[in-house]
């Protein structure tokens, strides 16, 4: 039996109430903002070029009792938007309370859990920052904790949640009158990381070991014949251990399992030196038995990062590389010698019952390199462009004394999906230019340039500029 302990190292939880607001706006040359401007930004910003926002919130983090072990923290982050479906809307809103090593939290926080750098990544194949949190009740162990009678050398985290869809309005704005989808949608994650490490810190190397797996379920079709969707707490044992459905269930979910699922295995290696980290990993993607099983082995996410310490003009340096164009082959079908083989055809990201598939407000949850399906001209809900290659670059340093800045570039190609091809593949290229200043005497403030720009015919040729200003300050601090 594990039990929690804390991992040495832990980073001291903030006791104070805090308080963050922000104003932002951009223009283009085309109707889109630009690739690398709207991407990975938790769905804030409108793709509709000449947009902006205004985002204030108040967040709380305190602890509590004997050694300070039970914690509890709080949020509310609310955003008015235009041009957009809804101009407001709240963003977070949440609620946590721990004890020491777990965590209860109960509602919509951006909860960023990838082991891929958050400013520099293309972004998580499973759970990335491109989309709208969505909505759950998460228990999780959410840093590295010893595993007792390791010596040190064994960390583990993870979580298990359940949450639920509130994109219906803006469904019914986006969507094709004709379109089919289910509305209120049911979700279920979980992960598990084990990290090989000396807490110590008297070893340079560590690896990371991890699996995730989602599943979308439940909900209610908006044709009536088909109605509403398994979703009694046996239907949910069946979608977490990724079962058939019951008699209940269409006929495909009877055929293959209860739901939509997806999922990754993650790796990371990590070499820390006194003036410099060096991290590789890779990132398997899963829908199916073909992909649990490497048929489409070919595909993934393949990065390198280079952490520098005492060179601050580029501090911090990432490439990556990242496939989807294998989907475990062209043709869809099943080896009926090895029963637990099937596949092929994956078609990532679609589903046939859940049309609108990993996404949520029209997003990609995964990857922003596979198109999310706000793209859609026709008010189609399904993703029409994931067979795609892509080359990625991202760099952070400083400038001065009180400039920062942040690139990233992508050249990418793609092939739309296996079901319905391009006639002729789409390349792009994208980049962004992002200049942060901020000054000592200015204690809160930070001002942001960004100018990003598409070109080539997969997101067209494209140029804009947006500026935001943010401030984030201290309303009462808990300890002195």
């Amino acid at each position: 039996m594990i039990i929690c302990a804390q991992n040495e190292k832990e980073e001291e939880r903030a006791e104070s109430t805090v308080y963050r607001v922000e104003a932002f706006g951009s223009i283009a040359k085309e109707d889109n903002t630009p690739f690398w401007m709207v991407s990975n930004q938790y769905g804030i910003l409108p793709l509709e070029a000449g947009n902006g926002y205004l985002k204030a919130g108040v967040f709380h983090s305190q602890s509590f009792g004997d050694m300070n072990r039970f914690h509890w923290s709080a949020g509310a982050d609310f955003v008015v938007a235009a041009p957009r479906y809804k101009n407001v809307f709240v963003q977070q809103l949440y609620a946590e309370i721990g004890y020491r090593c777990l965590q209860l939290r109960i509602g919509s926080k951006e909860d960023y859990t990838s082991l891929w750098d958050r400013q520099l990544s293309s972004g998580d194949m499973v759970q990335s920052a491109n989309a709208r949190p969505i909505p759950e009740i998460n228990l999780s162990i959410p840093r590295f904790t010893v595993i007792p009678l390791t010596q040190g050398w064994l960390q583990i985290k993870g979580d298990f949640a359940v949450g639920r869809s509130f994109d219906t309005k803006y469904l019914e704005h986006f969507a094709a009158t004709n379109q089919i989808y289910i509305k209120n949608v049911l979700w279920h994650h979980k992960s598990l990381f084990l990290q090989i490490k000396d807490t110590k810190g008297e070893k340079p190397l560590s690896v990371i070991l991890g699996a995730r797996h989602t599943a979308q379920w439940g909900g209610t079709s908006t044709n009536p014949k088909i109605g509403k969707q398994p979703q009694s707490l046996k239907d949910f044992l069946r979608v977490m251990v990724g079962k058939e459905g019951g008699a209940n269930a269409s006929l495909s979910d009877q055929i293959n399992v209860l739901g939509n699922h997806y999922g990754s295995f993650d790796l990371k290696v990590t070499y820390e030196h006194k003036d410099w980290t060096a991290n590789l990993y890779w990132q398997h993607y899963f829908e199916d038995n073909s992909g649990l099983e490497y048929a489409n082995v070919k595909d993934g996410l393949w990065g390198a990062q280079l952490r520098l310490s005492r060179f601050k003009w580029i501090r911090n340096i990432l490439i990556e590389y990242f496939n989807t164009k294998n989907q475990s082959g062209t043709m869809h079908f099943i080896n009926y010698d090895r029963p637990s083989r099937g596949g092929g055809a994956d078609n990532y990201y679609n589903n046939g019952e859940y049309v609108t598939g990993v996404s949520y407000f029209g997003r990609a949850l995964g990857s922003p390199l596979i198109t999310s399906p706000e793209y859609n001209t026709d008010g189609g809900l399904t993703f029409k462009n994931n067979r795609i290659t892509s080359y990625h670059f991202g760099a952070e340093g400083t400038l001065s004394e009180y400039i920062d800045y942040r690139i990233l570039f992508s050249v990418m190609n793609s092939w739309g999906t296996t079901y319905h091809p391009f006639i002729n593949n789409k390349k792009g290229v994208s980049g962004l230019l992002e200049v942060i200043y901020h000054h000592p005497k200015l204690i809160g403030w930070e001002f942001k340039g960004l100018l990003a720009a598409d070109a080539r015919a997969l997101y067209g040729n494209n140029v804009g500029f947006g500026l935001s200003v943010a401030k984030r300050g201290i309303l009462k601090r808990w300890t002195e």
